[in-house]
C-alpha cells in the first residue's frame, strides 16, 4: 500500500548552485578551539592592539572598493532577527557586537572596551567604548544594548533565544557607558556569544515602537555603528556600503567602500574572482581547490566558522507532526538508507566528513562518538520499515514524502532521493528561496522533511541547543524545526550551561548526544569545511569574523 503524506504538493523549479547558504556559512579557522570553561574573576579584555590581529592598521594601502560575491540575496539586512549567513555576511560590516572573536575564537573588544566577570560567572559588567555614534549621528549607549537583547535578540535570534532565555535574569544599565548582565546560574559561555554574529547591537531609536521588527522598513536601510554605512540595496543584484568616517576604531576602515554582488552560481563566482571582477568569494567549488593551491594570483582560506556561525552540519529535519515520522523506526530506517559518504564525495567533493550526531567532531571538549551509529545499510533500513508497518505496495512504494530545501542543497536532495527510492520511499524535491522557505517551515510547519545547514559556535549553548529545546518551537528561523519535545533533553541542556567543570559538562553533553541519536529527530548528514578565496592583492580580511572587511585593504 502506498502511504501519501499530502494530497498535493507543488514542485518548484530546481536551481542547482553550489553557493553558500543555510543557517550560516563557515569561515577561516585552521583548527577548532575547544569550548571554554568558567572564566576567572575579573577577566579583563585586551586592548584593541591585540597580537592576534591579522593586520597592521597603519601601514597597509588604503582606499578603493572591495567586491564580495554572495550566493543569495539577503532579503533584508537586520542581523538581530536571523542567524542566516546571507544577512550576517553583509550586516557584520554595518553593525558591531559588544565583543568580537579573533581567529582563535578569543574575545577581543568591539563596542565594549573591557569587561569583568564575578567569581561564579553569574554577573558580567561591560565598559562601553567612548564616542561611539550610530551612522545617523545619534549616540550609542548602554540603553541600546539592553533594548536589543530584551526586544529583539531574545525574541527573534534563534541561537540567542534558545541559549539565554532560561538563564539570563536581567540586564542593568547603571549609566550610559556601562551594561551589566545578571544570570540566575553560572554561565561561562557569554563572551563567546556577544560578537556581531551572535548578538549584533541595534539602535533603540530606530526600532523602539516598531509594530513588527521582522518586517520593519528599517531592515532594508540599516543604521549601525560599524565600519561601513549602508548606501543602497538592489535586490538580487547588489548591496553597496561606504566607509564610516566617524568609526570609533582609529585607522579603520581602510577601504572607501564594499560591494556585495549577488552571483548565484559558484563557478561564475570563481571565474569573476580569477578575472578580477570580484575580490573575495566565500566558497571555492571543491574540484577547483587543488588547481588554485599553487596559484600566485589567489589566496585561499580554510573555512569552518564565520558570519552566521560555524562548525556547520547540514541536517535532514523530520517534521514530527507527520504521522509517518512519529515512529522512531522510520526515522532510523531513513538514517540507514541515506548514503552520507556519497554526499561527502559527490555533493561537497570531500570538503568535510560524515556526521556522527548533533555535535560537530571539532568541538573536541564536548563531542563524543559513543553514540548510536547508523551505517549505510539498505537491508537494515528495509527491515525497520517493515517493522514499522510501512509495507511496500504493488508498485514497490512504501511512502511518498516531500523534501524541502534551499536551491543550493539540491545536490544533497538528489542523492537522498536516489537512496530512499532503494527502500521504497518516494521523494519529491521542493526547492524554495529563503523568503518562501522560512515561513513555510518554521511558521506554518508545512513540510515533511527539509535540509538546513545548522551552525553554532564553540559552545553547545550557542547554536546546538536551539534545535532541540521544546521552548524554541515556533515562528523563529532556524529554531526547533522538527518540533521535538523531550523534557530530559530540556533539563540536560539547562544543567550543562551552569556547570563550571569541563568534565561535568562533557558528561552531560555526552548524555545529550546519546539520547538524540537514539531519538533521531533529525538526521545529521555531514560536517562541512570549505575553502574561501580572495585576490592575492587583498590583505587584512577576517573571514572567521562578521567584520570581514573592517581592516581589509587592496594593494596594487
Amino acid at each position: 500500500m502506498k502511504h501519501s503524506l499530502r494530497s498535493s504538493s507543488v514542485l518548484v523549479a530546481l536551481l542547482l548552485v553550489l553557493a553558500a547558504c543555510g543557517d550560516s556559512e563557515p569561515a577561516d579557522t585552521t583548527a577548532a578551539p575547544s569550548t571554554t570553561g568558567q572564566p576567572s574573576a575579573t577577566t579583563v579584555a585586551p586592548t584593541t592592539d591585540t597580537t592576534t590581529a591579522p593586520v597592521d592598521t597603519t601601514s597597509a594601502p588604503t582606499g578603493g572598493t572591495l567586491v564580495v560575491a554572495m550566493g543569495e540575496d539577503p532579503g533584508h539586512l537586520n542581523p538581530g532577527i536571523t542567524t542566516g549567513f546571507n544577512v550576517h555576511a553583509i550586516a557584520g560590516s554595518i553593525f558591531n557586537g559588544l565583543v568580537e572573536l579573533d581567529d582563535n575564537a578569543t574575545p577581543i573588544p568591539d563596542l565594549a572596551d573591557s569587561w569583568t566577570v564575578n567569581d561564579d560567572a553569574t554577573q558580567y559588567t561591560f565598559d562601553l567604548a567612548d564616542g561611539v555614534t550610530w551612522h545617523d549621528g545619534e549616540p550609542f549607549t548602554s540603553g541600546d544594548v539592553k533594548f536589543t537583547f530584551e526586544n529583539i535578540l531574545l525574541n527573534f535570534h534563534s541561537r540567542t533565544k534558545g541559549g539565554l532565555e532560561n538563564i539570563l535574569a536581567s540586564i542593568e544599565t547603571p549609566d550610559d557607558n556601562t551594561v551589566v548582565f545578571n544570570f540566575s546560574a553560572p554561565y561561562s559561555a557569554l563572551l563567546q556569544r556577544l560578537n556581531s554574529t551572535e548578538a549584533p547591537i541595534l539602535a533603540e531609536h530606530i526600532y523602539a515602537g516598531s509594530a513588527d521588527v521582522q518586517t520593519d522598513p528599517a531592515n532594508l536601510t540599516p543604521v549601525g555603528t560599524g565600519p561601513f554605512m549602508f548606501e543602497s540595496y538592489a535586490p538580487n543584484d547588489q548591496v553597496r556600503l561606504v566607509a564610516n568616517p566617524n568609526y570609533f576604531k582609529a585607522g579603520l576602515p581602510k577601504l572607501d567602500g564594499v560591494v556585495f554582488r549577488i552571483i548565484p552560481d559558484a563557478t561564475t563566482q570563481l571565474a569573476a574572482l580569477e578575472q578580477g571582477e570580484v575580490d573575495f568569494i566565500w566558497r571555492v567549488p571543491g574540484p577547483d581547490v587543488s588547481r588554485l593551491e599553487g596559484s600566485s594570483d589567489v589566496t585561499l582560506y580554510k573555512v569552518n566558522s564565520g558570519p552566521g556561525g560555524g562548525f556547520c552540519i547540514p541536517t535532514l529535519t523530520f517534521n514530527l507532526d507527520r504521522d509517518v515520522f512519529s515512529d522512531v523506526r522510520v526515522r532510523q530506517a531513513i538514517a540507514h538508507a541515506v548514503n552520507r559518504q556519497q554526499i561527502v564525495d559527490q555533493a561537497i567533493f570531500g570538503q568535510g566528513r560524515v556526521a556522527t550526531g548533533p555535535f560537530n567532531s571539532q568541538l573536541t571538549s564536548v563531542y563524543t562518538d559513543d553514540v548510536t551509529n547508523y551505517e549505510y545499510d539498505v537491508a537494515t533500513a528495509a527491515g525497520l520499515l517493515d517493522e514499522a508497518g510501512l509495507a511496500a505496495g504493488d508498485d514497490g512504494i512504501r511512502a511518498s514524502i516531500t523534501l524541502m530545501l534551499f536551491p543550493n542543497f539540491v545536490n544533497y536532495g538528489e542523492i537522498i532521493k536516489e537512496n530512499l527510492a532503494d527502500v521504497g520511499i518516494e521523494v519529491e524535491l521542493v526547492a524554495l528561496e529563503r523568503s518562501a522557505f522560512l515561513p513555510r517551515v518554521f511558521g506554518e510547519r508545512d513540510f515533511d522533511t527539509n535540509i538546513i545547514s545548522y551552525c553554532n559556535n564553540t559552545d553547545p549553548s550557542i547554536g546546538i541547543s536551539r534545535m532541540y529545546l521544546s521552548s524554541n518551537i515556533g515562528d523563529i528561523p532556524f529554531s526547533n524545526g522538527a518540533g521535538y519535545v523531550n523534557p530530559m533533553i530540556d533539563s540536560l541542556f539547562d544543567e550543562a550551561v551552569s556547570q563550571s567543570s569541563e568534565a561535568e559538562r562533557a558528561a552531560t553533553y555526552a548524555e545529550v548526544q546519546q539520547i538524540l541519536t537514539e531519538d533521531m529527530p533529525y538526521l545529521w548528514l555531514v560536517e562541512t569545511e570549505f575553502v574561501a578565496a580572495s585576490g592575492a592583492n587583498v590583505s587584512g580580511l577576517a573571514p572567521w569574523s562578521g567584520h570581514l572587511v573592517e581592516a581589509a585593504s587592496i594593494g596594487s
